[in-house]
């Protein structure tokens, strides 16, 4: 239930055989510490040294941050083979990716700033059935559950467990939007309706509203961007509220009673495990007498639902081409560009997005329209009962959607 961040990635991989074997260490190296042997060293030699980063950089992150993030990198991508520089920026390429990169080195040739956007593939622009077919079945290797699911104007290209339900985090805000803008369509509500904030309707991070005064004015426009863009949960549990459970229901039938951010955290909390085996034990409309219970409930604190996955079926469950569906019918909304997820939107037409994440869940969904005038559709779910390599999941999706152009 957390929003989906754009991913940064700045990390550091094992000791890579061939290809630099030989070269020895930069440091001992006559020439200056330029960008891109900087970032070969940080690729290549090991162990990793504190002195390579600036004072300032190891205040905001670790070392071990950095180190971890590039294994993660090379163990999705391969071992490094070189450093090409592209504009004002830098490419890392590995084996099976490549790694745009921006770097700041001070005059000791140490990383003030270092920012790994998301992979590309090598064969940038190659969109032939069988690389987007590896790309999706490149994701079959992480443990757990997986679904990928590849829409091309509205017919399924390529697909991984396309019609498993999964838990989706966040994603179930898509719902939402739908139903409100079916009504918006209707003439039922108005996008510039003004509602006042209920305390009833405050829920957890991620978003902003939580701590927003009581009362105070919002439009429904408003609350769906916020919900979209930063996923918002206080923002979807006042649209779930404003365009009624019923009405979300209808576009998300396994998921009755659907439930609220702010129920699931305390049918989750750790003072909610009684209330929690009621509702397990209970049918439908058990279930649904006992929201009214819920809501009489103190919310728990952010720190008891963060580590390892929590109840995991109490969730919202959507398939890979349900996902896609519910993008189509909110794709166009200008909101659902405010924040692109893992795609580059200079490189597409347009790109809408929303994913989900807690522990043990992950999803991506993304509508894209190609240059060439396709409309494209990417949905990618992770479940596991154990935390998720979130940089290599993600690293994933990018070549996917790479793949895709």
């Amino acid at each position: 239930m957390t929003p989906w961040r754009r991913i940064v990635i700045g990390l550091v991989a094992a000791s890579v055989a061939g290809g630099m074997a030989g070269a020895g260490p930069l440091s001992a190296r006559a020439q200056p510490l330029t960008p891109e042997r900087a970032l070969e060293r940080l690729f290549v030699e090991r162990p990793m040294q504190p002195d390579w980063f600036a004072p300032s950089f190891l205040s905001q992150v670790p070392a071990a941050q950095v180190e971890a993030i590039v294994a993660q990198l090379t163990a999705a991508l391969g071992r490094f083979e070189r450093v090409e520089r592209e504009g004002a920026s830098y490419v890392v390429v590995l084996e099976r990716g490549l790694i745009p990169t921006q770097v700041a080195l001070d005059g000791q040739g140490r990383f003030t700033g270092l920012f790994f956007h998301p992979p590309r593939a090598r064969a940038a622009g190659d969109s032939s059935a069988s690389a987007v077919r590896d790309a999706v079945a490149a994701f079959e290797a992480l443990p757990g559950r997986v679904s990928v699911v590849v829409v091309e104007d509205g017919r399924v290209r390529e697909a991984l467990a396309a019609d498993q339900p999964m838990a989706v985090g966040s994603a179930f805000k898509l719902a939402i939007l739908a139903a409100l803008a079916d009504q918006v369509r209707s003439g039922q509500r108005q996008w510039d309706e003004v509602v006042h904030l209920e305390p009833g309707w405050k829920s957890l991070p991620s978003g902003i509203l939580q701590a927003w005064p009581d009362g105070a004015p919002l439009t429904l426009y408003s609350l769906a961007a916020l919900m979209i863009s930063v996923s918002d949960n206080t923002a979807a549990d006042a649209l779930l509220h404003l365009a009624g459970r019923e009405a979300v229901e209808a576009l998300a039938p396994r998921n009755r009673p659907f439930l609220s951010t702010r129920e699931a955290f305390i049918l989750k909390g750790p003072d909610g495990e009684a209330l929690l085996a009621r509702y397990r034990a209970g049918d439908e409309a058990g279930r649904r007498a006992l929201l009214a219970e819920i809501a009489g409930q103190p919310l728990p604190g952010v720190e008891a639902l963060t580590g390892e996955p929590r109840a995991l079926d109490v969730e919202w469950f959507f398939t890979g081409t349900e996902l896609c569906a519910l993008m189509e019918r909110v794709r166009d909304l200008p909101l659902m560009g405010i924040n692109p997820g893992v795609a580059r939107p200079e490189e597409w037409a347009s790109v809408a997005f929303k994913g989900g994440s807690e522990p043990g869940v992950l999803n991506l969904t993304t509508a894209l329209t190609a240059r060439d005038g396709r409309r494209l559709c990417v949905a990618a779910t992770w479940n596991a009962d154990q935390a998720l390599d979130e940089a290599r999941f993600v690293s994933l999706y990018a070549l996917l959607l790479d793949a895709l152009k």
